[in-house]
């Protein structure tokens, strides 16, 4: 038995099978046109007919423009019978229009010019059958066909083009023509594309389509209330599939409770416009407006200034000075606290007063002393005991001073990349321009679980294209779980836009802050998809090498690890042009250079995989050892 699902499926097959022929494909799109127009000219306003089907009649050409106008006019005619003729006659002469004038390419230019030219059909039509007698709509329904021709021919041409406004509108037309389609007593068309809309279409579109049943006056509440509040019910959290399907019909009931008004005739084709929401596309939301992102540039650039002038201020603040005088006081006080002539004793105060500049000499004897005292011992005891103190106090004055250092950084680096982040929401359309794509090969002496060395490859922003190498150093989880630290956090600062610089100054600081100087090297490329620049950071790493037919050029220099201090930066910078057929090798343990070349004339007939291979051999194996080559290959132009 084929249940309901493959039946859909076997017709979804049957129509994409027909779509592929071109001659099905033909018919197919010239009886949309015609159904499109012969729906539209069922659409009312006043009761009367509107030259809706015009609109669309001028934005086509062609056997396209012959089966709108057919469409259209048996619309017309079997709508409204003798009062249609109007409409009738707004087709014939519409397709004079489409099939002539409307041609001609300099009137394809002008965009407004279908709109005149319905405007001018509806104005002489309506003036010529007010004359015979065949009209007595009277002044407003003939000023309301003239606006309806201009702005339907406006309105195809925008949806076509996708304008969120126009969709829109497009869909509220619709509900407009399907409303005065009723193919049984107690199902309106026009309510069940309206609940359909509202219930996974954009609030405007919801707003237009009740609207639309408001003027066709299918009901006796107000529609577009209803619709509204259908669309708000997706806003309410834990919403599910089931209440989405029928909160048109029951809010349609709440609204006829509150207002007292019953009608019932909209309620089935409410509920099957429900269950059709299902099939439904989600309609276009309104783009950003300029003034929208320029709002967001000055928050961001707000909230920079504020980092900035927070840094400027860390910097501006003084530390406080250390009360040497307050620890001599306190140790001759502790001194003479237990001595037993004390009472009697006249140096005291001569010993309270002796200079700060005791505590800075590392060998003090009784000597060194400003005040003579019976109890020297006891003194110096006690003033060892506060450079003692002193020392702890400065180290810690260090300790705070490389984290405020470190702090100072982060808001200097969050400031620039605000800013940097401001910039880029002007260019927010522009479309990366990608001419190479990047290569990446991994050789490595041990497999990824038990490997200190951590290779990620990924795209940054716009055009950068990142490779790192992280070596952990040693061999072991410690180093395992120091490699993947620093990769993961360097790979999503770098893929979120930070500039790496910024970046490798904040894995500097971390490193620093934990006490874990040396645990971790870095090998950062940037590669520029568009122009095919590398820039190489290293910081601790080993050199890398340039491959080319001609031989292996050293690139960078190896320097020390990360983590030595907060203030001061200590990675190096290489900068090349890394060119089609050219490739670059990233090393994470430090191999001689002539090694390297000597290898590499014997390999550059089999290539740089071969390099790699004979490199990590002639390792001893106590180490961690990884290869990474870096190649270029131009993308495909597309024409």
């Amino acid at each position: 038995m084929m249940t309901i699902p493959s039946q859909l499926r076997r017709w979804r097959q049957i129509l994409e099978t027909l779509s592929h022929n071109p001659r099905w494909h033909r018919a197919g799109k010239l009886a949309l046109y015609a159904l499109g127009a012969f729906l539209l000219s069922a659409a009312s306003l006043s009761h009367a007919p509107i030259p809706l089907a015009l609109g669309l009649l001028l934005w086509t050409s062609g056997w396209e423009a012959v089966s709108v106008c057919a469409g259209g006019l048996g619309g017309y005619l079997l709508f409204w019978g003798a009062y249609g003729l109007q409409g009738a006659v707004w087709m014939l002469l519409g397709l004079v229009l489409a099939l002539g004038p409307a041609q001609w390419p300099t009137v394809r230019q002008i965009p407004l010019l279908p709109s005149a030219l319905g405007t001018l059909i509806a104005a002489l039509t309506g003036l010529a059958f007010q004359i015979w007698g065949l009209d007595d709509g009277g002044l407003p329904l003939y000023l309301l066909r003239m606006a309806v021709a201009a702005g339907s021919a406006w309105l195809f041409p925008a949806a076509a083009e996708k304008e969120p406004f126009a969709l829109w509108l497009l869909g509220g037309v619709g509900v407009l023509a399907l409303a005065q389609i009723l193919p049984l007593p107690w199902l309106n068309l026009g309510c069940a594309a309206a609940a359909a809309i509202a219930a996974a279409g954009s609030f405007p579109a919801a707003a237009m389509a009740g609207l639309a049943l408001d003027l066709a006056q299918v009901a006796r509440v107000p529609m577009t209330a209803v619709l509204c509040l259908i669309y708000l019910v997706r806003l309410i959290p834990g919403t599910g599939d089931t209440l989405l399907r029928i909160a048109p019909a029951f809010l349609y009931l709440l609204v006829c409770a509150l207002t007292g008004t019953w009608d019932l005739a909209p309620v089935p084709a409410l509920f099957l416009g429900g269950l059709l929401s299902r099939f439904l596309p989600g309609q276009p939301r309104l783009a950003h407006r300029r003034g929208e992102t320029g709002g967001a540039q000055v928050r961001l650039e707000m909230a920079a200034e504020v980092l900035a002038q927070t840094q400027r201020l860390l910097l501006e603040t003084p530390e406080p000075d250390i009360d040497e005088e307050a620890l001599v006081l306190r140790a001759v006080e502790r001194a003479c606290g237990s001595c037993p002539a004390r009472k009697h004793c006249r140096d005291r105060d001569s010993m309270a007063a002796m200079s700060p500049l005791l505590l800075h000499r590392t060998l003090l004897s009784p000597m060194d002393l400003t005040a003579s005292c019976r109890k020297s011992s006891r003194v110096l005891g006690e003033l060892h005991r506060s450079q003692e103190q002193l020392r702890s106090i400065r180290a810690s004055r260090d300790r705070q001073a490389e984290y405020r250092s470190a702090m100072i950084q982060q808001y200097s680096f969050l400031s620039q990349y605000l800013r940097d982040l401001s910039d880029s929401l002007s260019r927010r359309d522009r479309i990366p321009r990608w001419n190479y794509s990047v290569r990446v090969s991994v050789y490595a002496n041990r497999q990824a679980g038990d490997n200190g060395d951590r290779c990620l490859w990924f795209p940054g922003v716009g055009e950068d294209y990142f490779v790192l190498l992280c070596d952990g150093m040693g061999t072991g989880l410690g180093a395992i779980d120091e490699g993947r630290t620093a990769a993961g956090m360097l790979r999503d600062l770098l893929a979120a836009g930070f500039p790496p610089e910024h970046a490798l100054r904040s894995l500097n600081s971390l490193c620093a802050l934990r006490d874990r100087a040396g645990a971790v090297t870095v090998d950062l490329a940037r590669i520029r998809l568009d122009t095919g620049r590398v820039t190489l950071y290293k910081w601790g790493a080993a050199p890398s090498f340039l491959l080319k037919r001609t031989g292996a050029e050293k690139i960078g220099t190896a320097g020390p690890p990360p983590g030595l201090s907060v203030q001061e930066a200590t990675e190096t910078v290489s900068r090349l042009s890394l060119r089609v057929g050219e490739t670059l090798l990233m090393l994470s343990d430090g191999v001689e250079g002539e090694e390297v070349r000597r290898h590499w004339d014997g390999a550059a007939d089999t290539g740089a995989g071969e390099l790699a291979t004979r490199l990590l051999e002639q390792e001893d194996g106590t180490d961690d050892a990884t290869a990474v080559i870096i190649t270029l290959e131009p993308e495909p132009v597309v024409t």
